[in-house]
């Protein structure tokens, strides 16, 4: 159980942090640049350990922030760190001037993704929340690489996404995405080629601004050579849930404790009613990790819960089937209903730290 973490008031704004790991080869950097090159108007904060990995040569470097830090041409921000460095890099990309969106940490081959893990979970920065843990495997490779790193199982079972790359070079790669599905733990799935999956998959594109007179980064991407930059191999699914009555603590708790494999993400705002009827909660889920974040209800607002849910291969409408038998008409609360929800609110005495 890790120790509770900062609750951010109202007005803070929270950025993701993702963490990117895999063994050497697997395609981790070609999928950061993937990311960083399809960011649809976000402002990603990149944190590499290796700065010279990362194709920049196409990136317009635009400026230095610091003797490890660039500005790319799309407004993303790229850091090269150790992992004592990792805390001072967090806290210098979340200041609000710089407007980052999503931080990528891309881990070393041969780091501990675990560790990492923690390391995010463990962080007193109230501008930060964890983002998931994404493990890119090489599919064309996969055999061979569990041979050397038997390790890889362990990893698969803690990650939240599991990209299966390089799939068009796999002979079997039925096959190797059966297995890999066997080794996560409720994990989302996806295959990709060249690292191609969307970006709304692990955080949510701003619309690009307008722009006048000069093509972007992102628009010289679209019309790159290879002739394929716009086409992604990675399909989600999503469901949007909306209630005008308000949701029983309880049922909504059975709900996300039984969350399918597949289900990557849950964001949304939840309202509880007679439970709490001076705040509304956000809803904070990837993987096993969940948080509720109340704030007061804005004046004015009508009081709705509006749900996102976003995975690979989940059957959306059972799911909102399940979220429907979570309304509740009771004009009265149960003395014990939060109890549930309380313990993912960040600062309470039974915060459960990473998994739900």
């Amino acid at each position: 159980m890790s120790q509770p973490s900062p609750s951010p008031s109202p007005t803070t704004r929270q950025i993701p942090v993702v963490i990117l790991a895999g063994f050497l080869g697997s395609g981790k950097t070609t999928l950061l640049n993937h990311l960083l090159h399809r960011s649809g108007g976000s402002r990603i904060g990149a944190v590499v350990n290796d700065f010279g990995a990362i194709e920049i040569d196409a990136m317009a470097v635009a400026g230095a922030l610091g003797d490890s830090t660039v500005s790319l041409g799309n407004g993303c921000l790229c850091c090269a760190v150790d992992a004592g460095e990792l805390d001072l890099y967090l806290e210098r990309l979340t200041e609000p001037s710089l407007g980052i969106d999503v931080i990528v940490i891309e881990a070393s081959g041969l780091a501990e993704p675990q560790e990492l893990v923690r390391m995010v979970l463990a962080s007193e920065d109230p501008r930060i929340v964890y983002g998931g843990l994404v493990e890119v495997v090489d599919a064309a490779e996969f055999d061979d690489t569990r041979a050397r790193h038997p390790e890889i199982d362990r990893h698969l079972a803690l990650a939240d996404l599991v990209v299966v790359n390089k799939a068009d070079r796999a002979a079997d790669g039925e096959r190797v995405l059966g297995l890999v599905r066997s080794l996560v733990d409720r994990a989302a799935v996806v295959l990709a080629t060249y690292g191609r999956i969307d970006p709304e998959f692990l955080f949510d594109c701003r619309p690009s601004e307008e722009r006048v007179g000069q093509l972007s980064f992102d628009d010289l991407h679209e019309i790159g050579a290879d002739g394929h930059a716009g086409h992604l191999h990675s399909a989600y699914d999503s469901l949007s849930f909306v209630s005008r009555e308000p949701l029983d603590p309880r049922r909504l708790m059975e709900f996300l404790d039984s969350r399918p494999e597949g289900l990557y993400r849950i964001k949304g705002y939840v309202d509880f009613g007679p439970h709490d009827v001076q705040n509304r909660y956000a809803v904070h889920a990837v993987g096993r990790f969940l948080r509720f974040y109340p704030e007061p209800w804005p004046a004015g607002d009508e009081r709705l819960s509006q749900l996102v849910l976003i995975g690979s291969g989940i059957d959306t409408a059972a799911l909102d089937k399940q979220l429907d038998t979570c309304r509740s008409g009771a004009p009265h609360a149960d003395e014990h209903g939060m109890w549930g929800v309380l313990r993912y609110v960040p600062g309470t005495e039974e915060d459960l730290g990473e998994s739900a």
